[in-house]
């Protein structure tokens, strides 16, 4: 049996691993929030780690009057770092708040980016999962 190693190649200590209860609210100045330019683009990048096979999916939740809708990705082996925490986000005024997923579709006639209650088949459908209150380790 292999035992698992990290990029440079060093064994991983799983023993050394902090559990998320002793992780306290410092963690958001490591944290990087990236605003992007459109909805499109979040769903763009949702939608490539999908059909990758990884799970993914976009929060949503309110800073004032706007509505942050945002995925989670880390920047693996950046340097010293094993891996930089993400966040690309961007606002919008809230007209999709009732909806639960962004359906994508992509094929040679252009990209068709949808809000909805319900899947579709022939679609990628993105879940959004919105939550009460920003999480300490986003920073928008």
């Amino acid at each position: 049996m292999l035992s698992p190693r990290r990029s440079d190649g060093h064994l991983i200590n799983y023993s050394m691993v902090t559990p998320m209860s002793v992780i306290d609210s410092s963690i958001a100045n490591k944290t990087i929030s990236i605003r992007v330019d459109s909805i499109n683009d979040i769903a763009r990048f949702a939608g490539s780690l999908a059909t990758l096979g990884q799970p993914v999916y976009v929060l949503r939740f309110k800073k004032g009057d706007k509505t942050i809708y945002g995925l989670l990705a880390v920047f693996r082996d950046f340097y010293k770092y094993h891996g930089l925490p993400i966040f690309y986000y961007v606002e919008l005024s809230g007209e999709h708040d009732d909806k639960n997923y962004i359906l994508l579709r992509s094929d040679e006639r252009g990209e068709k980016l949808e809000f909805s209650k319900t899947t579709r088949p022939g679609v990628v459908a993105i879940p959004i999962i919105t939550l009460k209150e920003i999480p300490p380790f986003i920073s928008v």
